[in-house]
């Protein structure tokens, strides 16, 4: 039988995606508190800084994947205007909703979309997108090579991918004090306002097993992106990678 991880823990590939799907039902109802609280509020700056890379114009249409609560879908919806089109994806229902209820609460429903999909399978027709994002979802794909390579397909020809997601700090010293935060402060975080450590316990765990910048960038070009290069966000601990399709 076929493995992948879960964390630390190595379970059944098929298996995986249920799993993944329990922990965001889970801290779905927390979860935009959970970040501010997680990050100091940087999350918001990493996020303006990736907007500030869509390239995007009024018109253009742009595909967020593992898009959750919105923050991304919302920049790019106002950036397309009401002449473009945003379709906000994930795979979570229950992220989605809350995402929905967001967008719709900020006044933007008529140039957004929202829809259940898997990033392995998107449900769209090749080239369709200007920009394609995925923030922070990337490293629960089960697939991530797929993944890419279905983001690949459905970006038109100059359309770019940019991949917001946690990294490998940069300066060494970060590292012990990185570590302790995460695997400490963390699930305490989770415990104390979403009673839920074993998440925040896992989510930290994923951002360990995920791939280093150097690393994703070789993934993104075996997915047939060009161009590739990447922004180290707060030394490392986030980085912005963007590919092109060429």
């Amino acid at each position: 039988m076929e493995q992948t991880h879960f964390g630390f823990e190595t379970v059944p590939v098929a298996a995986k995606a249920e799993r993944v799907r329990a922990v965001f039902d889970s801290v779905a109802a927390n979860y935009d508190l959970m970040n501010d609280l997680m990050s100091g509020g940087l999350h918001r700056l990493w996020k303006r800084f990736a907007l500030g890379c869509t390239g995007l114009r009024p018109g253009d249409r742009a595909l967020d994947v593992a898009g959750g609560t919105g923050d991304l879908s919302a920049g790019m919806a106002r950036q397309v205007g009401a002449s473009g089109l945003v379709c906000h994806t994930d795979i979570n229902r229950e992220m989605l909703d809350i995402g929905r209820r967001r967008l719709v609460d900020a006044g933007l429903f008529t140039n957004v979309r929202t829809l259940q999909a898997n990033a392995e399978q998107l449900p769209f027709a090749e080239h369709s997108f200007h920009c394609v994002t995925i923030g922070f979802g990337l490293r629960n794909c089960t697939d991530k090579p797929a993944a890419l390579r279905d983001m690949a397909r459905v970006l038109k020809p100059g359309g770019r991918l940019l991949v917001l997601e946690f990294s490998k700090p940069a300066v060494k010293l970060i590292e012990p004090l990185y570590d302790l935060y995460s695997f400490r402060m963390l699930p305490w975080l989770g415990e104390v306002v979403a009673q839920d450590a074993d998440s925040y316990r896992y989510l930290a765990e994923s951002i360990r097993r995920h791939p280093d910048q150097e690393t994703l960038s070789g993934l993104l070009e075996t997915a047939g992106f060009e161009a590739v290069k990447y922004h180290n966000l707060s030394g490392g601990i986030v980085a912005l990678h963007i590919g092109y399709r060429f």
